[in-house]
Formats: structure tokens, C-alpha cells, sequence
């Protein structure tokens, strides 16, 4: 993996990016709201070796080694702006064949990007990822500012983001829990996805129910499929790697 900071649209970005097997797709990966590149530990090598794909891994800005947020206070439509990003990034690098695998936030951004500029998407996995504000997800948030209130949990943060920390969890829970985003919603872009869907979900997601799933499948143009996974919560990746590993290779071969 070839560690890099690129600047996009002024934003110093960090980025692990395998590219040497020119001949296959890329598969790029995109974390969640608190998360970074390290976070996703062996999973994206792991992914690679399954199915002989390169693979992108990088830190949005604010997060991991990447440059800081210039400011916590987000618009509705930061993820939307994330995706304008995303592809700046990927037209730097001349990534024309990705296939996005996003969580959580990741998750949303990927069906944005796919929605957005399909041609240098061959197919998403969306692994928990949102199109509309439930009440299940503020809940999620607000037990989320408890903890980091109450437990070491912004020491543990900063193991990965260094004095980022603040900043980019008040940009994640303050957004999410304004009044204004509420209304906050992707649905009218999904009729644009034309590439391959799956929909990887925990059926005891804490941050989402399943109508994110089913709406979401149900809306793209495109072939979609579902995973739910009985009794998992928000991350199916690191609670159950092998299956989460297993359902995506074998999506990744036969669509990517």
C-alpha cells in the first residue's frame, strides 16, 4: 500500500492506494462518521486478496491524518459535497472502475457518488448506510455524545485522530441532531443507480432500521440485493468479518 497526502479542492486528504493490479477494479473504501483508513484494519487487504482487486482506502477531511475540518458546523448536504469530493479524488487518481464500499456515513456516500457520476462507478456496497433521519439513528447519537460525556471514549478516539477529536464529533452529532436536518433526505437520487447494489445490514442496527435497507433496494434502477444478518448491530464488518467477507467477495466476483 503507497501512503499519499493529495490535495482535493484544497483539502489535504490521506490515502493507502494498492494499484497494482491495473487489469481489475479498484475497491474503495469509506468510512463512518467517527471513523479513518486505520479503523478499518486488515479488512480492505483481506477483501483485496478474496478477489484479486486493487484497493483505496483514505480519511475524509477532519478525520485520521488527513488535514482538520476547517469548521465542525456542516450544511444538510455535507455528504452530497463528500461525494463531489470522492470523485475529485478518484478523477486525481484515474480511477475510472471503483467499487465503493462505504459504512454508515461511508455507506450514504457511496450511494450519492454512484448516483452522481455513474460512470466511474461499476458497483456499491452499502454496508449501513442512511438515506433518511429515523428516530432510531438521533437515538443512537445521543447515546453516543452520553458516552463520550461519561467514558474514555474521546480517549480512545484520539488514538486515530490525534487533537481532531472534538471537532469532528461535534461536526457528526451536532449536524445530525439540528432541527433543519431532520428533513435531511436522498431517496429522489437513488433512481439513478444503475450499478449493482448490496445492502449489508445488522438486523439490531442501533443507528437504523431495516426501511433503509428495503428503500433503498427497492428505489435503485439498477440489480440490488439485501444481507441482513440476525442479531448484529451498526458494524457487520468487524462483528462478523468472515460473513461480511464472504457475501461481499462473492457479490464483488460476479458484478464488479
Amino acid at each position: 500500500m503507497e501512503e499519499r497526502i493529495i490535495e482535493v479542492v484544497g483539502q489535504k486528504l490521506y490515502t493507502e492506494y494498492n494499484n497494482s493490479l491495473h487489469e481489475k477494479s479498484v475497491i474503495v473504501f469509506l468510512h463512518d462518521s467517527l471513523g479513518c483508513t486505520q479503523l478499518w484494519r486488515d479488512f480492505p487487504i483481506k477483501l483485496s486478496q478474496l478477489t484479486g482487486c486493487s484497493i483505496l482506502v483514505y480519511d475524509r477531511l477532519g478525520y485520521g491524518k488527513s488535514a482538520p475540518m476547517f469548521t465542525h458546523e456542516r450544511a444538510v448536504n455535507y455528504m452530497e459535497q463528500e461525494a463531489d469530493i470522492l470523485n475529485d479524488l478518484l478523477t486525481e487518481l484515474n480511477i475510472n472502475n471503483a467499487i465503493l464500499f462505504g459504512h454508515s456515513d461511508g455507506g450514504t456516500i457511496a450511494l450519492i457518488t454512484a448516483s452522481k457520476y455513474p460512470e466511474r462507478v461499476q458497483a456499491v456496497i452499502c454496508e449501513a448506510g442512511h438515506i433518511f433521519v429515523e428516530e432510531t439513528t438521533l437515538k443512537g447519537v445521543y447515546d453516543a455524545w452520553e458516552a463520550y460525556r461519561t467514558t474514555n471514549l474521546a480517549e480512545r478516539l484520539q488514538k486515530y485522530h490525534g487533537d481532531k477529536v472534538e471537532v469532528l464529533f461535534k461536526a457528526w452529532t451536532e449536524t445530525w441532531t439540528r432541527e433543519d436536518y431532520r428533513s435531511w433526505n436522498i431517496e429522489y437520487l437513488l433512481k439513478n443507480i444503475q450499478c449493482p447494489l448490496l445492502f449489508v445490514q445488522g438486523d439490531a442496527d442501533e443507528y437504523g432500521t431495516l426501511d433503509q435497507v428495503e428503500k433503498t433496494v427497492a428505489q435503485v434502477s439498477g440489480y440490488s440485493e439485501k444481507y441482513i444478518i440476525p442479531g448484529i448491530g451498526h458494524t457487520p464488518h468487524k462483528e462478523v468479518p468472515e460473513l461480511v467477507l464472504n457475501k461481499t467477495s462473492e457479490f464483488i466476483k460476479r458484478y464488479g
